[in-house]
């Protein structure tokens, strides 16, 4: 990957890490620059995810921090050779906008997704139809066909990642904003019993008349990366993009919010007999 298409998801990640080690070993700048035999500018880069590491000096900045967690460092090494990766994402141009693009990489290093959704059915769970319904509203012809076809590759990760599982909460109003018609509702809901029955997917309803602290619960996704111990993230969906969440205090604060959602809502067997009462009644 050339330097020019620098800073990605993963750079930033990588290089987060490494200001994180070295501020935690009392080392300024000047110190992992020397210890390179480099200039500042190039580690501040590298600090900032706008280039990569080579391994040998990545090796050395381990060294430099006191880094002596074997797995440790294998989760970094990993990382850093991941920058260079090439996803299936990454020939689609200007359709992808930088904030999706963070998104996919987070979704593709992920081996958990914990997601709530309050006003639409998560992607990863949309039926083609629905997909359309929903791109279609807002975006013209061309692009929204470019943008289901994208989604679609996305649920793959669902049926060919074997480490990978996804919990999603929907809030109840999502189920009743299905648009499109009878079928594409009958079959969104037909789609949600049958992903439901996979070992990899729960899903839970949160009914209307559910108890929860008196906050405003925004749709939201946490991310379990993979690695030994694994990192876990927060990304946040707003009109004009998205934002990441890396800090302890704020992952603590969503995943209280997560087991606050997921005690409210619906057993997993409950939510697919309320998707079945559903299904019975827009049948009727």
């Amino acid at each position: 990957m050339a330097q020019s298409d620098m800073p990605t998801m993963r750079s930033r990640r990588l290089g987060g890490e490494l200001r994180q080690l070295r501020l935690a070993s009392n080392m300024r700048v000047q110190d992992a620059a020397e210890a390179l035999e480099c200039g500042q500018p190039k580690i501040s880069q590298i600090e900032n995810g706008k280039r990569g590491i080579r391994p040998l000096d990545l090796t050395t900045l381990l060294n430099l921090y006191g880094v002596t967690d074997e797995q440790q460092r294998a989760n970094l090494k990993r990382l850093a050779k991941e920058i260079h990766k090439v996803d299936w994402w990454s020939s689609q141009g200007p359709l992808l906008h930088e904030t999706l693009r963070d998104y996919l990489t987070l979704e593709s290093d992920s081996q958990l997704s914990r997601m709530f959704e309050p006003v639409v059915i998560p992607g990863l769970l949309q039926t083609e139809a629905y997909m359309r319904e929903v791109f279609s509203a807002v975006e013209p012809l061309e692009k929204a066909e470019s943008l289901v076809e994208m989604r679609l590759k996305r649920k793959h990760l669902l049926e060919e990642s074997h480490d990978f599982q996804l919990r999603t909460v929907i809030d109840t109003p999502a189920l009743h904003r299905i648009g499109g018609g009878p079928t594409v509702v009958r079959e969104q809901l037909e789609h949600l019993l049958e992903a439901g029955r996979h070992r990899n997917i729960t899903i839970q309803i949160l009914p209307l008349d559910a108890t929860l602290p008196m906050e405003q619960y925004v749709p939201c996704t946490i991310f379990e990366l993979r690695g030994e111990p694994p990192v876990e993230v927060i990304w946040l969906e707003h009109m004009s993009g998205g934002t990441l969440l890396e800090q302890k205090g704020d992952i603590q604060r969503y995943a209280k919010a997560w087991d606050d959602l997921t005690a409210a809502a619906l057993s997993p067997s409950a939510s697919r007999t309320y998707i079945r009462e559903l299904l019975r009644e827009s049948r009727s």
